[in-house]
């Protein structure tokens, strides 16, 4: 088992084999019942829409034939498998492109048969085993000639199955549960039979590597790091130049289905930070960029749309827009004057000032050749606290930090300037649009500043308490409530967690205003509304409304915009060296590519005015009592939030501020760090050493597999760490764990997703993890390139990318 080197724990994957049922053990008393926060209609899912694609979508008949596409990517693969620990986006993107993939992504999220492999792919059997019958496309060939077949299928499920350890894999969730593959009534039929219920299966088999790359340990660990043995997609892998950061993907000439539109596609290694260089030069095609290059662009356009040309830009927005007339007289006097000395020093300022705007006129014609496409990416952002030790591992003060956040604003502050949907993610485990979605946040509730307060006092967190030792009054109702919340978790270790059980934090916190949608007045509805939370009874803290405070400027979005230039950590599924898979993308969550010293800003709470100040001083504002700073025993209520330094993060360093306020407003202060980027993730995150701490996971369409690690409960072990295999916020139950095993056992489509809205309310309730906005997407596409762009939750389909036919007198035709 691989160990992360952690001051506070360690990340490990569980043996598929053990991730055995367990018994059902009491939730954490933030859960409310199932049936009613979780037993949302599809129809909710229907209503919320998955963001609009923003492709350039054309027909094909409409394409031009030929030419190159030149795609910026963060660096060169490290490899070429992606099944490896090291594999990254470019891994992905190369692999979508040559390898086989049974299934695609639609733009719903929802995973659809791809026709150029399969004829048909189906259950046929369930008991007393399930098997699934493929039916290959019968013109489906490797590059070398060879067909795709069952041996194929059969290599891959023994190099991924866990069972021989010589194989370096990353990740096999699915692989292991299958019981053997055998060849159908022809070699075009595949028969795969499992040895228990899998409901994912179609998440199998894609990418498909031949047998030649997993028939051997040798040739998966090494082989596939740097050439593929064969290959059977629209495009074949032509070369890697490593010296000039090239891939170069040519179309395939043995590919049956629709050919490839474009002659080649080149990947090109171009670091966030210059890619608004590396268009301004022209030298890319497409590329993901942020907030600050798209607004440039779009500064260029309207340039052009105005008959603006760059010189003239220049000279209105760019480095000559400063230069008055009284100002270039000056120049031109000093620069022609009698003192030899100073007029060389302004002519070679004014030669240098001349070349700037020359560059800045060439960067902005280039760019108004450029359109931005734009929607929300596959991924979320999201708050995480770290449960293990501290403060936050008491249940009630990480609800009252997701109670005084304001989930929408912080949305808005991200999304809306793009002018893109704000609507905050209402699920852990599926965005708007997938099948699997709804909204389950009420089992944790809205932003409610009282209800926060009152949290934290029913925890003993009270203004004052800081200076007050262990005993005195004004710490004994939360020292009480947590003798008593102990005595109850005791008195009910073991017993089954059934959806109408009663938690003690339930019956303490109660609110029922948070109680999820009812869904009938019946017995069992009248049950669960037992279960869920309620504010009579609690002593909140400032009761009486504060006067109003002036309002804290709106941050600015830095430069790094929406996040991007950065990586999403994928959540790669149990295996033996899962967790290192994370870690080796890490080096790029949330964070740009620059490296800033860490540095550590300590907030201070501001003074009051003194009694004696000029007459005519405004009277200070006092502090209300309830966003005074927060003690408990002697110690005062302080959070370590993490944030990453680099450039690329910019937008989530703009969140971290807003969420800092937030939490004063409450009385929670937050001591922020921020640490280079390449420590971020590694040695904060994924170690446990942060309290909050703000990064993205993406939306998987099979969440009962992809899901799991992130959310599963952490285990102690044997040297008293704990194994949190991906969830960093080591927050969980065994109820959790339970309804993702039954999600991923059951064939039933309708009941895997209602299990999983039913694992997603649980998580909202045990306020680990509080979702804040989809990621946008910002890609800037040339204007002519059409089926590429901004693909939302969808893939791209390759042989479709192209440039749009130009129009001429003899017909549409493009010179590439």
């Amino acid at each position: 088992m691989s160990q992360i080197g952690a001051p506070r724990g360690r990340t490990c994957s569980r043996s598929p084999r053990s991730r055995t049922l367990r018994s059902v053990a009491t939730l954490t008393s933030a859960v409310l019942a199932v049936t009613v926060l979780a037993g949302c209609s599809s129809d909710e899912a229907d209503e919320a829409r998955a963001a609009a694609q923003d492709n350039a979508p054309a027909a094909r008949d409409k394409v031009a034939d030929g030419g190159t596409l030149r795609w910026a990517v963060d660096a060169l693969p490290t490899t070429l498998n992606t099944f490896q620990a090291d594999a990254d986006g470019t891994t992905s993107r190369i692999a979508g492109a040559v390898l086989p993939s049974l299934y695609t992504i639609d733009e719903r999220g929802r995973p659809r048969l791809n026709p150029d492999y399969l004829e048909t792919a189906q259950v046929v059997e369930t008991e007393p085993k399930q098997v699934v019958l493929y039916k290959l496309n019968q013109q489906a060939v490797w590059s070398d000639g060879r067909e795709i077949g069952a041996a194929d299928f059969v290599a891959q499920w023994r190099a991924l199955s866990g069972r021989d350890t010589a194989y370096w894999t990353a990740r096999n969730s699915g692989y292991e549960r299958i019981e053997k593959i055998e060849r159908g009534k022809n070699d075009l039929e595949v028969r795969v039979t499992f040895s228990k219920p899998y409901a994912d299966w179609q998440s199998l088999f894609t990418p498909l590597y031949p047998k030649q790359v997993m028939g051997s340990p040798n040739s998966f660990n090494d082989g596939a790091r740097t050439t593929l043995k064969a290959t059977a997609g629209p495009f074949l892998l032509k070369a890697i130049d490593r010296k000039n950061g090239d891939v170069t993907l040519a179309r395939n000439p043995r590919w049956w289905g629709q050919p490839a539109k474009l002659d080649s596609m080149v990947l090109k290694a171009v670091a966030r930070p210059d890619r608004a260089d590396a268009l301004a030069a022209g030298t890319v095609d497409l590329a993901e960029i942020d907030r600050s290059t798209a607004e440039r662009i779009s500064l260029a356009l309207r340039d052009a749309r105005a008959g603006r040309n760059g010189a003239q830009a220049a000279l209105a927005h760019g480095p000559g827009s400063s230069i008055t007339p009284s100002k270039a007289l000056k120049s031109w006097a000093l620069a022609h004057g009698s003192d030899d000395d100073k007029a060389e020093e302004v002519q070679a300022a004014r030669e240098k000032n001349q070349q700037a705007i020359a560059a800045y006129a060439t960067a902005q014609d280039t760019l108004a050749k450029y359109v931005v496409r734009k929607s929300l990416e596959p991924a979320y952002t999201q708050l995480s606290l770290n449960g293990e030790s501290g403060p936050l591992a008491d249940e009630r003060v990480r609800r009252a930090v997701a109670r005084a956040i304001n989930r929408r604003e912080l949305a808005e502050s991200v999304l809306k300037p793009l002018g893109l949907p704000a609507d905050p993610p209402g699920s852990h485990l599926a965005l708007a649009g997938q099948a699997a979605y709804a909204d389950s946040s009420d089992a944790l509730g809205s932003q409610d500043t009282a209800e926060a307060r009152a949290l934290l006092a029913d925890a003993g967190w009270v203004p004052g308490g800081a200076a007050r030792k262990p005993g005195e009054a004004g710490t004994k109702a939360g020292s009480e409530a947590e003798k008593k919340a102990a005595e109850q978790k005791a008195g009910e270790k073991g017993k089954a967690d059934g959806d109408g059980a009663k938690t003690e934090g339930a019956e303490k916190e109660g609110a029922k205003k948070d109680a999820a949608k009812d869904t009938a007045a019946s017995t069992d509805a009248k049950k669960q509304a037992a279960d869920t939370a309620s504010d009579e009874g609690l002593y909140i803290v400032g009761d009486d409304k504060p006067g109003e405070q002036p309002a804290a400027p709106a941050p600015v979005i830095g430069a790094g915009g929406p996040e991007n230039g950065t990586d999403i950590l994928a959540p790669a599924p149990a295996a033996a060296r899962q967790s290192a898979a994370l870690l080796a993308r890490a080096e790029a969550l949330d964070t740009g590519t620059g490296a800033h010293a860490a540095q550590t800003i300590a907030r201070t709470d501001k003074g009051v005015a003194g009694a004696y100040a000029p007459r005519g001083t405004a009277a200070p504002v006092t502090a209300p009592e309830a966003s005074k700073a927060l003690g408990k025993d002697g110690k005062a209520l302080s959070l370590r939030f993490v944030l990453p330094s680099g450039p690329g993060s910019e937008a989530l360093r703009a969140v971290g501020d807003r969420i800092v306020r937030m939490l004063d407003a409450v009385g929670i202060r937050t001591e922020v760090t921020k640490v280079s980027d390449d420590s971020f993730f590694k040695d904060h995150v994924a170690s446990g050493d942060y309290d909050l701490a703000l990064y993205s996971w993406p939306a998987s369409a099979f969440p009962a597999t992809d899901a799991r690690p992130i959310f599963a409960k952490p285990e102690p072990a044997s040297d008293g760490s704990l194994l949190v295999e991906q969830n960093y916020s080591r927050v969980g139950t065994d109820r959790i764990d339970q309804l993702f095993d039954q999600a991923a056992g059951t064939l039933d489509e309708e009941e895997a997703r209602e299990l999983v809205r039913q694992a997603d309310a649980r998580i909202w309730a045990a306020a680990g993890s509080i979702p804040l906005y989809q990621r946008p997407q910002l890609v800037a596409a040339k204007a002519d390139l059409v089926n590429a762009g901004a693909w939302g939750l969808a893939g791209p389909r390759y042989q479709d990318i192209g440039f749009k036919k130009r129009e001429t007198s003899k017909g549409a035709e493009r010179t590439p």
